[in-house]
């Protein structure tokens, strides 16, 4: 398998998550906003990372396989359990499986983008200095023209943040998983798209045992801490 993702991409590291728990073997190809279309509008429709390829070698053919494409972190995810059920990210259990596909929906749409402004703006005002360069700098104004980010933007995203954060840690205090007894969709993308704010001093300060989570959560997956976490206490 092959993962084109852009490295600071919290979509995509909701991927990278799930393809770890799921012990596949994979490959990754950064790639640079912009330029990125050149590389995905020959594969797929859609302009945004991540995007998953999988070739099926066909051993009685002579003929070089097309890849199987599948684009965007939920349809990623559902593939991986699709073809590599166990262990699986989507509760067998009708209840706790629509539960949890509802969850990881209202992350993505609603937290993971409130996310994205919040982050970004710190990374314009005070955290700039987590890396002054021109490079970093200049995707970060990219980002924010693209997706509109500015204070009145900033401020509702913020008020969304506060309104789910604490929900999502007192969950995670008082039971093991967001949905059922054991990992699932809803606790990948909330590791996953929360996971930039632990750059920012007071998300980080206001729930450490929320972070210590997400932590957990990457060592469970053998995935490489986000910035600003430190390794978590042995958790299954």
């Amino acid at each position: 398998m092959h993962l084109l993702q852009f490295s600071t991409s919290h979509y995509c590291r909701k991927a990278r998550l799930a393809l770890g728990y799921k012990g596949c073997a994979y490959t990754i190809e950064n790639l640079t906003p912009g330029l990125h279309l050149l590389k995905l509008k020959p594969l797929t429709s859609l302009t945004t990372v991540p995007v998953l390829l999988e070739t099926i070698e066909d051993h009685n053919s002579n003929c070089n396989p097309s890849p199987t494409v599948i684009a965007d972190s939920s349809r990623i995810l559902a593939y991986l359990d699709q073809h590599y059920p166990h262990p699986r990210l989507i509760p067998e259990n009708r209840d706790q499986r629509d539960r949890a596909l509802q969850l990881e929906d209202w992350i993505d749409e609603s937290i993971g983008t409130a996310t994205r402004f919040v982050y970004y703006q710190y990374r314009a005002t005070e955290g700039k200095a987590i890396d002054p360069s021109w490079m970093s700098l200049a995707v970060i104004a990219i980002v924010r023209r693209q997706y509109g980010i500015h204070p009145k933007t900033v401020k509702q995203a913020a008020e969304r943040l506060d309104l789910a954060l604490p929900w999502i840690d007192r969950t995670w205090q008082t039971q093991s998983w967001l949905v059922g007894d054991a990992l699932s969709v809803a606790d990948i993308a909330a590791a996953a798209l929360l996971s930039p704010l632990a750059l920012i001093p007071t998300y980080r300060e206001t729930y450490p045992s929320l972070f210590e989570r997400i932590a957990a959560i990457h060592a469970l997956c053998h995935e490489p801490l986000p910035p600003g976490l430190k390794e978590p206490d042995r958790f299954e």
